[in-house]
């Protein structure tokens, strides 16, 4: 396994928003609000860019692998700069004066109510930018697929369909796709309530409603918008942007939560005496 996940969770608590490192490392920037597809990307039999690969989310770096994660600091980020590197800050996601409350009550604990701990899916969006683990596309006219390597997690996204009548809550939710122009446009509903939406305690309800972007602007770089409601919980929409990453040559590899998993008995004794380790 590329890692266990003690390791991601401790990664992931730190890091608040897993995101691209700043633009200002480049001398210039795309309009990435309104992306378009260069001339080196290929193309599909129907025409669409082709986004067939393995990819790594949550970061901006050109190169393998191996040639991007090999530097310092969490996600060892090394080697060039995609030009389409997303400006910093970002909007965190804006909630309503309660819920607001429940996210700092995470925040103070720390984060120990991370759900990936419990081996729970990290659900969407968060899953498309979690830099850690590779992710696979393979896409047909019909249908483009998304494999995980972390929880093993997978989703398919059926081209220009309707959602289901009979949906259930669940962890990832439910997508269908259709292309606008050279984007690929994912809306994604039917969710539970058991997943963050990025960082430490970033809680929602079953009304979230995602719509994700997916642009191929160049050979080695996609393009990420997200677009989060949840009346439930937030005050506006939070947008997010992002790169996702070509990564020649990596493989997914398997990835078990469930086995010899100790971090839930850790945290169930931590939590015995959180005066230790809360934040005053």
């Amino acid at each position: 396994m590329r890692t266990n996940l003690a390791i991601a969770a401790v990664a992931l608590m730190a890091l608040p928003f897993l995101c691209p490192a700043l633009a200002a490392q480049q001398a210039a920037t795309p309009d990435w609000t309104h992306p378009k597809a260069g001339p080196d990307v290929p193309r599909a039999t129907d025409g669409h860019p082709d986004m067939t690969g393995v990819w790594q989310g949550g970061s901006n770096r050109i190169g393998t692998w191996e040639d991007t994660n090999s530097g310092d600091g969490p996600l060892g980020e090394s080697g060039p700069i995609t030009p389409w590197a997303v400006k910093q800050p970002q909007p965190r996601p804006q909630y309503q004066e309660w819920a607001q409350a429940k996210v700092q009550e995470s925040y103070k604990m720390r984060g120990i109510d991370e759900p990936m701990v419990r081996c729970l899916p990290p659900g969407t969006p968060r899953t498309s930018l979690m830099g850690l683990f590779p992710m696979q596309i393979v896409q047909t006219p019909q249908t483009v697929v998304l494999l995980y390597e972390v929880f093993g997690l997978y989703r398919t996204i059926p081209i220009n369909a309707q959602h289901p009548d009979d949906l259930e809550p669940t962890y990832m939710g439910d997508s269908v796709g259709h292309w606008d122009g050279d984007t690929l446009v994912v809306d994604v509903t039917s969710f539970n309530d058991q997943t963050w939406l990025s960082g430490t305690g970033t809680f929602h309800s079953e009304k979230l409603h995602v719509v994700e972007k997916y642009t191929r602007v160049d050979k080695n770089t996609i393009v990420y918008e997200s677009i989060v409601n949840d009346p439930t919980v937030l005050t506006q929409p939070w947008i997010r942007y992002g790169t996702i990453m070509l990564r020649t040559g990596t493989r997914l590899r398997e990835y078990v939560c469930s086995e010899n998993n100790q971090d839930r008995q850790q945290y169930e004794e931590m939590l015995k005496n959180p005066s230790v380790f809360e934040r005053k």
